[in-house]
């Protein structure tokens, strides 16, 4: 019984792998003008909106500032 088991045990671990392998062969992956342009789209909105969450936490900490005052 303990043989049987084992098996079982051990059957799902190499259909997963292979189920794995066959998903990765579907994926369809960009052309490097689409991820340079994706990148590069990234990089500006996350540089933009760092700069608005900075400049809000300013103008914030001055209202404290104020009100505290």
């Amino acid at each position: 019984m303990s043989e049987t088991a084992a098996a079982k045990e051990k059957a799902p671990k190499k259909s997963f792998f292979n189920g794995l392998k066959a998903e990765f062969n579907k994926i369809i992956w960009p052309d490097k003008k689409s991820l340079t342009k994706q990148s590069i789209a990234v990089t500006v909105i996350s540089v933009v909106l760092g700069l608005i969450i900075a400049l809000l936490d300013l103008v914030i900490k001055f209202g404290v500032e104020i009100l505290v005052k």
